[in-house]
Order: structure tokens, then sequence, then C-alpha cells
């Protein structure tokens, strides 16, 4: 009888491990199961959805569970929820969301992909229907069903990270009045000050209101209440940034590293024999400070899934790790950055030389 490979998750790091062990295994049984309604998908794209640079979310798709299953015989899951993990006994608990029932299967490798998930601080009215996070093609639809319904005119982005003001420019192009507020001095946190400013200046030059210094109290419909008094929002977008989704794997008795990640070794494999983890749910390793660290970005979850995916099938990958590389544009400013701001280097203990140059 044929080993089966269950993976869990339907993204990048889950499909790309599924679709290496597949070319390298062709007699793997392979089960991919997913809660949502998409796999392979660029969630980096959704606010160019929204701000109408790209025409719809099935652009962002790169291969849909019907390609997974004619081209590579993964038989691929939708709306499968896993709900317990039995290392022991080699099975996991299933919700199959479509037909209302709890199922179990059997698994001789497991390869753990469950992304990560909206920051969502325990505040006053946070889980109202007008406040998204935006971490899955799934949250955007119903994101872009909430904006079409109330035709917002004022929208609040709490939080200035890379997909935050991603999100607040994106409203800018549908029209909205947009104000982004960030407890800490700066938007864009993983650059250094310096940077951050010219980043604020470009969207104050787009009609975005910038309000740094800001504590966020709480929600109530129509406004966001802050330190500093009420912000008027028909829709709240929280963009403070993401934890890994490692939940399922805490309980099943997996160990854990950097900020709760799913620890691994350079293999991508975790604390349990025959069970690997990849992307935003894992930990990684930085090639400058040789540290663990938590970086989630979606070119770390492909290269980690497809490193995981060699080793299942019996080859040998190791991840190299990454020097922290991130590219963006928030408005008229691009902006990229690679290595350790100064703060970082400070943090690793390196002592930094720093030096700006204009041309």
């Amino acid at each position: 009888m044929a080993e089966r490979l269950i993976v869990i998750g339907g993204d990048g790091a889950g499909m790309a491990a599924a679709a290496i062990a597949r070319r390298r295994r062709p007699d793997l049984e392979i089960v991919a199961l997913e809660k949502g309604n998409y796999t392979s998908y660029s969630a980096c794209g959704i606010p160019y959805v929204v701000g109408g640079e790209v025409g719809s979310l099935e652009e962002l798709v790169a291969r849909t569970p019907q390609q997974f299953r004619a081209e590579h015989r993964i038989d691929v899951r939708m709306g499968h929820e896993v709900v317990g993990i039995d290392l022991a006994a080699r099975r996991l608990t299933v919700r199959d969301h479509a037909h209302n029932r709890e199922l179990t299967l059997g698994f001789d490798l497991l390869h753990i992909a469950t992304g990560s998930r909206p920051i969502r601080p325990q505040l006053p009215g946070i889980d109202a229907d007008f406040v998204h996070g935006v971490q899955t093609l799934d949250d955007a639809a119903h994101l872009l069903e909430h904006a079409k319904a109330s035709k917002c005119s004022n929208v609040v982005v709490v939080g200035g990270g890379y997909i935050g003001l991603e999100m607040a420019e994106a409203f800018v192009r549908w029209g909205a009045e947009v104000t982004v507020l960030d407890a800490a001095p700066h938007v864009m946190r993983t650059f250094d000050d310096d940077m951050a400013v010219r980043v604020e200046e470009a969207m104050r030059r787009h009609g975005i209101t910038v309000r740094t210094g800001v504590d966020v109290q709480g929600f109530e419909p129509g406004r966001v209440l802050t330190a500093e008094g009420p912000v008027d929002a028909d829709l709240v977008i929280l963009g403070i940034g993401v934890a890994p989704n490692s939940g399922l794997a805490a309980e099943s008795g997996l160990e854990l590293g950097v900020r709760d990640a799913i620890r691994v070794d350079r293999r991508q494999a975790t604390s349990a024999e025959g069970v690997w983890a990849a992307g935003d749910c894992a930990e990684t390793f930085h090639r400058v400070t040789q540290r663990s660290v938590y970086i989630a970005l979606g070119t770390v979850a492909n290269k980690t899934g497809r490193v995981a995916g060699i080793n299942i099938a019996g080859g040998y990958a190791a991840f190299e790790g990454v020097v922290g590389t991130a590219a963006t544009r928030i408005c008229s400013a691009e902006l990229a950055r690679t290595g350790l701001t100064e703060r970082e280097a400070a943090d690793a203990g390196f002592k930094a030389v720093s030096a700006t140059i204009d041309a």
C-alpha cells in the first residue's frame, strides 16, 4: 500500500511541497487539506485588486485545485479544516465544512503549512463586521463585498506595515478618505526612521492622513476610538502585522521557536519524525545574524516549501536562510531593504556604521 502524505494548507508553502514531492515520488498518495476556497495564490496582490490595478481575485491564483488534481494527481480537498493532530496514532481530525461532518484521516508523512494569522488585539468591538483583517483571498472577498455594499467613504487602517499601507493607497484609488493610525513614532517599523519619514511624506502627498503615536482603544459602529478622540470609519483594515498560525502544531506537542513559530531545522523538519513545516507558520534562519527568526513573506514560503518537498520525497535539501530582503511601492515611494537596519544590527550585537547617499 502506498505511503500517504497529508499537507495541511493549500497556499504557497503547502502546494510547493506537494508538487515537488509528487514529481520526485510518483508512488506517493498525496492529500492536501485547505479550509478556504483558494489554492496557490498571491496574497500580496490583494491591495492591487482593491485599488483596481488587478481585475479580480481569481487573477491572483497561480493554480486551482482542479489543476493540482488533473496535472499532479494531488487530492486537494477544499473546505477541510484540520482541528486535531495525533502524532502517536498518525492521524488527523478534520472538519468537512461543506458536509458539516467530522472525519479522521491517517498519514505516514505530514507537512504543516498553516500560514499566519492577522494580529487582533483584545480591544472592544474588534470583532465587528466593519473591522477586517486581510490575510487570505477569502478575507479579501469578504472585504470587497463589504466595501461595495457600504460604498465606504471613510477608511481607517490600523497599523503601518506593508499590507496596511498598500491597502491605504488602494482605498485612496477607490475614492475614500483614508486615515492611517499607528502607535509607533513612524510607519514601516522594518525600516529605519529616516526611511520611514520619506514613506510618510509620500503618503501625505497622495492624500492619506497619517497619524503616528496614536493608541487605538476600541471600535464602535462608524468610528475608531483612540486616546486622542474618535476617528470616523465606515470600514477598518487591521494592518498590525501577523503571527504564526501554529496553535494546531503546539497542541500536538511539536516544539515551537521564535515568536511561537514551529521550530524547524535547515531541512524544514520539525521535532517529530516524519513531520515537516514551512512558510509563515514556521521559523527560519537569518544568514547575517546567524539566528532563528520569524519572517512572513511569500518568497520565503515558496522556497522553504520546495525544500520540505524534496526532503519529504527522500532527497536532500537545506534552506540556506534569509537576509531580510523585501520590496514594495507605497504611493510615489518605491522602497526596498535587505540585510539589517541599524536597530536590528544593534539588537544582534553588531557595531554598525551607517551612511546616507542621495543620488
